[in-house]
């Protein structure tokens, strides 16, 4: 089985996690809610890679992350292609009162209990990889 390694990170101010809504600009997952996402390149480590999405995605610096927690990777079935998985490895950063800037990947941003991420379609085992981090 093929596997591609991901990074996953959520960020928290104060109760409330972020949640961002892929746009119909990405390759797959259009219109589904993640946490801030992104393949892991070569040998890289998995926190770099989390901080550079981070401040792609949604505009904020490794300066203003304080890392809370990560967790141990998560394989999870790729909805998408047959034989293949991702290995998911989950970062909970806080960040206090962030000025959010969005780019093109996504194109939402809501602030959200963790209680009230059920009520939205996210991309697969979203729920999953945030539990291994609360």
């Amino acid at each position: 089985m093929r596997s591609t390694k991901i990074v996953t990170s959520f960020i928290q101010d104060g109760q409330k996690l972020l949640i961002l809504k892929r746009s119909n600009n990405v390759k797959t997952m259009k219109g589904l809610w993640a946490g801030i996402s992104g393949i892991i390149e070569k040998d890289e480590e998995p926190l770099k890679r989390a901080k550079i999405e981070i401040h792609e995605e949604i505009g904020i610096s490794e300066n203003q992350l304080k890392l809370i927690k990560s967790a141990n990777t998560l394989k999870i079935n790729s909805p998408q292609y047959e034989n293949h998985e991702w290995d998911v490895f989950p970062f909970l950063f806080e960040v206090k009162n962030p000025e959010i800037k969005l780019n093109w990947e996504n194109s939402e941003f809501k602030w959200i209990t963790k209680d009230e991420l059920k009520n939205y379609k996210t991309v697969p085992s979203l729920e999953k990889v945030l539990s291994n981090l609360l």
